[in-house]
């Protein structure tokens, strides 16, 4: 290897190492001062919590019958006295919305409605008609048909808007058990990608909120007009056009306690598939919404324009450089005949993994077990989501003409396979 492209490579590696493990160490610093500030938050009077608003629960379901009831059964257990649930059945094929029907029969104390869409109008299409025409709720929190809700979901989600500032709640998504290898890659990837939006929170710069169980006010949804339905990540576009608005008076917040669970993709090809659609999207949406990149407004705080957005470009260029560093890596390790940087690599991300996991506040001491012996392989774990992100990332740059021009996409929709399995407990065990 010629000396000047070894150097190359070495300092790309040692650039990507650092920025790793610097947003490691920030993430794991955070949390704690985010404990902090839950602490306090809990300590403060709750005039929501005397109130007790009415919250819409919106549902857009395409040939659910797999899981449609079992999401239904998590709601009719909440301990908020006061919600309705409204399901959108996106012109489904199979039972979906016979299922729905018969159960609000079966519970007629359960408010619980049901409304038939003309054709297949996407996502965001069908939740804009529901929150438009049917939600009459202060507050509106959207749900997969796949999703689960603890009993104290709402309540909890509801209690972060006794700050006037805030305008939408993330929720803690969590992947339901699932023992093979792309299940539990995806449980790993979504306790660390959550933990990193403690870290957001704190810094006020938080703009991705994802459509399981967020939560938000249905005045600035109508200030906004609902959903955009021309990117890939309708629930993304919504919460990036929130914060568009100035997120000192419009903040998105992550809320560790708003525990929802979800079932994650079955096989390699549907999760290529998924993040594509995750990736495209984004890039939609960011592309959309630049102006927000290094912008000066005085509604904006600089940690989101000045670093949350920069960064989200950034950590894709990271990606696409991944595959040097990993030729340096295997370059030194049959060149110098050791492997001190591979066991540095899956020393740091194993202890990170594990950390993670042991400071869970959702997490059961025998689940903490259980899934520390499975963080002994996380290391090569996400280096198999690493490669699923770079095909995607290549896609994405396939079809970089579309996005430059900002073409839309289509806005019909269908959802992953279902495995539909049954869910023991709520809380993680």
């Amino acid at each position: 290897m010629q000396p000047l492209i070894q150097e190359a490579i070495f300092y790309t590696f040692a650039c990507i190492s650092t920025l790793y493990v610097l947003h490691l160490g920030l993430y794991l610093v955070s949390a704690n001062f985010y404990d902090i500030w839950q602490y306090r938050r809990r300590r403060k009077p709750a005039h929501l919590a005397k109130t007790k608003p009415l919250v819409s629960v919106v549902i857009a379901a395409y040939n659910e019958q797999k899981v449609i009831v079992r999401s239904l059964e998590s709601l009719r257990g909440s301990s908020y006295p006061n919600f309705e649930v409204l399901v959108a059945d996106n012109a489904s094929v199979d039972g979906t919305r016979q299922l729905v029907h018969d159960y609000a029969l079966r519970h007629p104390e359960f408010n619980l409605r049901v409304y038939r869409m003309k054709g297949n109008l996407g996502k965001g299409g069908a939740l804009n008609t529901l929150l438009r025409r049917y939600a009459r709720g202060e507050f509106a929190m959207t749900l997969d048909a796949d999703s689960i809700v603890r009993p104290d979901t709402i309540a909890n989600a509801l209690s972060y808007f006794n700050d006037p500032t805030i305008a939408g709640v993330a929720a803690n998504v969590r992947i339901m058990d699932e023992p093979t290898v792309i299940g539990v890659l995806q449980k790993f990837e979504h306790m660390i990608g959550y933990r990193s939006k403690k870290l957001y929170s704190l810094l006020n710069c938080e703009f991705a909120v994802g459509g399981v169980a967020s939560t938000y006010r249905m005045d600035v949804l109508r200030k906004v007009g609902f959903y955009d339905t021309d990117t890939m990540t309708e629930d993304i576009g919504l919460s990036i056009k929130i914060t568009s608005l100035g997120n000192r008076a419009h903040r998105m917040v992550y809320a560790a306690d708003v525990v929802a669970m979800t079932e994650g993709v079955t096989n390699l090809k549907a999760l290529v598939r998924q993040r594509f659609r995750w990736k495209y999207g984004s890039f939609q949406n960011l592309i959309k919404y630049r102006h927000l990149l290094f912008s000066r407004s005085p509604h904006h705080y600089r940690t989101l324009t000045h670093y949350r957005m920069p960064m989200a470009f950034l950590s894709e260029l990271v990606l696409l450089s991944a595959p040097l560093a990993w030729a340096y890596a295997l370059y030194m390790t049959f060149t110098q005949y050791s492997l001190r940087l591979v066991i540095g690599a899956y020393i740091t991300i194993t202890l990170y993994m594990l950390l993670t996991i042991w400071l869970d506040e959702n997490l059961r001491a025998i689940g903490r077990l259980r899934l520390s012996g499975y963080a002994l392989i996380s290391y090569f774990l996400f280096l198999l989501m690493d490669i699923v992100q770079l095909i995607d990332i290549v896609k994405c740059l396939y079809r970089s003409r579309a996005l430059v021009k900002q073409q839309t996409t289509s806005g019909t929709w269908a959802s992953p396979p279902r495995s539909g399995g049954k869910v023991q407990h709520v809380y993680e065990a």
